[in-house]
């Protein structure tokens, strides 16, 4: 048959939507397979190829789980709050709403035009009331269980988008929306204790099934450390600094300490400090710079001794020196660190700058040049020398601390409190009501959802507060405990709020009485497979496994962790190679190849063009071959005749059948294709197949090139879609091939091939070589010094 991609595309993906082919039952008998895939943000751009290639590998996994008799769940909504689209509302004036809704359509019309599997009865979209009321009620359970807090803090701001960032959201000291440079500025930010989880979330690690490099990214996110708190009295000031280190056992090596310019020591006993001015001016220094800036490694040390205050090392009873500088910060650890120069590159070149005593308390390495961070013996530490133990001196180290009441063991966090908040209008409104009588007050469940009220100017304040609060009528409200006047919060929920339980409503999205049926998580959790992109490992991931752990906590959810197995795909870069981008003039619109190839060569190419986790350049040659592929698939059916099996084929279609399956399940899409191309070579080279082979081939590359195979499978007279037909199995014992051909060498050259049973020995099989007339003619003047057989492979016989 000829292949007209136009002609049959549109025609199956009417038919499996009118059959609801794709449409989960919420309970059944069946076995469960709940597929998962990042929902998208549906920007004004549309869908670009990275999306294609995202969705397509658990597209693939869902379609052949329903030909295995899964009752699969595959659904797709929409992460539709955030900073562009409002930021396109301040530009163009059309309502974030308006403009979402159009995008929603847009995105909807371009994933059915690929044919994806999706359940599409069950789409969700974060920003409508039915679904951000939910979104509401868990930040209300988070607040009534103390994890919801309130904080003035120096913040990440990003002057262009006028909004607090999390430092999740502004890595490498620039705003992820906008890329423009964040400022720190001091406001009221709202916190949830996601440090109140961070043993949890390590602890569920070990549950589930991520590869290697995600859990070790959210292990480092986390970044848990077993270390000792540490108490620094002052001289002559009955104050205290405690510091938190993982090396209690170089404590004897301390010769200064360093405390952030932020630190409320300064200003409580500013007037004992000589040098105030010159604080002063360094602290205006340091508030210009984000907090990227100021926990770089590789810069210039900077920093102010404090003239007039003076710690006390506890463990040795000396003076030393405090600064200020500004890699300490008030919001990691203690705000005041210890610093042992000897053996910390960082407190070396301070030390060196600013002429402090450099004490060497593990032997080893030449201070002369550098710091020494190697392990050796302890020297200079009183009842710590001569140990070389690394171990062993810290526990001794904390044996003393305790005994002394200077110290006491502890463990710390890297990851931060998440900041919740965002001054901005296209947002969850959160949730809760300042009274001057009764503080802060939820509104009640009843009262939810509450509801984003209309605005017409979206610009957020000069000062940075959302537009919300020009709105009068919205701001000024009665408080719900006492009944006197009272004022809304004006901020809003950050884009992360509405992405950190959305596979939860996948499983009940019309459920008015709770966010999903308790009988319904119960069938369908956790979600058996999640893939993403691994820019969402560390935030995403981490944030929704805190949520869902809190849930379970409560007994909202019935299972630990949201997510059994996670994977990630690789990029899709440019022809070039470099990261597809407008300004590169490198992006590939998945609908202009469509247009040209059909969705199923744009099924295949993405998944052919190399290892689904690694990154590969686009190839519009390579995309072409697919097409090819697919010519020369439709014209098995002129090849087909008859029933059965073709004994010359019969090993082979066995053999690919195992491995299409087995490549599915370990993500090899591309070997699993190329295992189908090297059967449609070994079906031509016959000349001929039978129509059962065919259906049998249809069957296999139907996950891949669902539009064609379900065209090609009417062809064969079945009544039935191809989309609900079974995943063909294979008989082992007709994967082991009955002959193997193996090469002949003769001092290591190779003269021959030949074919013999794949179970004959090894003097037969040396026999049968030498029979051979090329090697025969070689022999007969030669001595035979050595026969090698290698099994399977080759025989070579060493002459001379």
């Amino acid at each position: 048959m000829k292949y007209d991609f136009k002609a049959i595309e549109q025609k199956w993906q009417d038919k499996w939507e009118k059959e609801h082919v794709f449409e989960a039952e919420s309970i059944s008998d069946k076995p469960k397979f709940y597929g998962l895939v990042e929902f998208p943000y549906p920007s004004g751009v549309g869908m670009h190829v990275g999306h294609i290639k995202a969705y397509s590998g658990l597209e693939v996994i869902c379609r052949k789980r329903r030909m295995q008799g899964y009752n699969v769940l595959f659904p797709m909504g929409w992460d539709a709050f955030g900073l562009p689209t409002e930021n396109y509302a301040v530009k163009t004036g059309i309502h974030p709403r308006v403009a979402t809704d159009e995008n929603i359509v847009r995105f909807t019309n371009q994933m059915k035009r690929v044919g994806f599997s999706f359940d599409w009865s069950k789409t969700i979209d974060t920003t409508d009331e039915n679904y951000y009321k939910w979104t509401q009620w868990i930040f209300l359970k988070l607040f009534e269980n103390d994890l919801v807090y309130r904080n003035t803090a120096l913040v990440n701001y990003c002057p262009h988008c006028k909004v607090v960032l999390s430092n999740e959201d502004s890595q490498d000291g620039k705003c992820d929306i906008c890329k423009t440079e964040v400022v720190q500025k001091s406001k009221e930010v709202w916190y949830l204790r996601i440090t109140k989880y961070a043993d949890k979330l390590l602890e569920g690690l070990n549950e589930v099934d991520y590869p290697p490099n995600v859990k070790t990214q959210q292990e480092n996110w986390i970044g848990k450390s077993t270390g000792a708190y540490v108490d620094f009295s002052l001289k002559n000031i009955d104050e205290t600094l405690r510091i938190y280190t993982t090396r209690c056992d170089t404590l004897f090596g301390v010769t200064f300490m360093v405390i952030a310019p932020e630190h409320p020591l300064i200003d409580k006993y500013a007037d004992r400090i000589g040098n105030m001015a010159d604080i002063r001016s360094y602290r205006e220094m340091c508030a210009k710079k984000t907090e990227f800036e100021r926990i770089q490694l590789v810069k210039d040390k900077t920093g102010v001794k404090i003239e007039g205050l003076q710690a006390i090392n506890p463990v040795n009873g000396k003076e030393i020196p405090l600064y200020i500088s500004d890699y300490v910060m008030m919001g990691y650890g203690t705000g005041a660190i210890m610093a042992v120069p000897a053996h910390d590159q960082r407190d070396y070149e301070f030390a060196k700058k600013f002429g402090i005593d450099i004490i060497e308390v593990i032997q080893g390495g030449d201070l002369v040049k550098e710091a020494y961070t190697g392990d050796g013996k302890r020297i200079n530490s009183d009842f710590l020398n001569g140990c070389a133990s690394k171990q062993e001196a810290i526990d001794k180290m904390l044996a003393f601390l305790a005994e002394k009441g200077i110290g006491e063991k502890g463990v710390q966090y890297k990851m931060k409190d998440w900041a919740f908040n965002r001054q901005r209008y296209w947002g969850e409104p959160i949730p809760l009501v300042h009274c001057k009588q009764c503080g802060i007050v939820p509104v009640p469940y009843d009262e939810l959802p509450l509801r984003l009220p209309p605005v017409e100017n979206f610009e957020p304040g000069e000062g940075g507060e959302s537009p919300l609060a020009k709105l009068e009528n919205f701001v000024h409200c009665k408080c719900p405990k006492c009944g006197q006047d009272a004022r809304r919060e004006t901020d809003t929920m950050p884009q992360w709020a509405g992405s950190s339980w959305y596979f939860l409503r996948f499983l009940d999205p019309d459920n008015a009485d709770s966010f999903a049926d308790m009988e319904k998580m119960k069938y369908w959790l956790p979600v058996d497979w999640y893939n993403g992109g691994m820019e969402h490992v560390t935030r995403h991931l981490i944030y929704s496994r805190f949520w869902h752990r809190f849930l379970y906590d409560i007994g909202a959810v019935p299972t630990k962790e949201p997510y059994s197995k996670r994977t990630a795909q690789g990029l899709i870069l440019g022809e070039d190679g470099a990261k597809m981008s407008k300004s590169l003039g490198n992006v590939v619109d998945p609908l202009d190849v469509i247009e040209e190839y059909g969705a199923d060569t744009l099924r295949i190419y993405v998944l052919f063009m190399g290892d689904y986790t690694s990154s590969a350049p686009w190839s519009a040659a390579s995309v072409k071959g697919c097409k090819r592929f697919l010519e020369r698939v439709a014209d098995l059916s002129d090849m087909a005749t008859g029933v059965g099996s073709t004994p010359a084929l019969e090993a082979a279609f066995h053999k690919t059948i195992k491995k299409v399956s087995s490549d599915i399940e370990d993500m090899k899409f591309n070997t699993a294709i190329a295992a189908l191309m090297s059967l449609i070579n070994q079906i031509s080279d016959h000349g001929s197949l039978t129509v059962d082979e065919l259906k049998t081939f249809l069957l296999l590359l139907n996950p891949f090139a669902p539009h064609l195979a379900e065209e090609m499978w009417e062809k064969t007279g079945s009544s039935s879609l191809l989309a609900k037909a079974s995943w063909p199995a294979y008989d082992e014992s007709k994967t082991i091939d009955t002959t193997k051909e193996i090469a002949i060498q003769i001092n290591g050259k190779l003269k021959g091939r030949i074919t013999i049973p794949a179970d004959l020995g090894k003097d037969a099989v040396l026999l049968s070589a030498k029979k051979e007339p090329a090697v025969q003619s070689i022999l007969a003047d030669k001595q035979i010094v050595k026969e090698i057989y290698v099994p399977g492979k080759l025989v070579n016989i060493v002459v001379k």
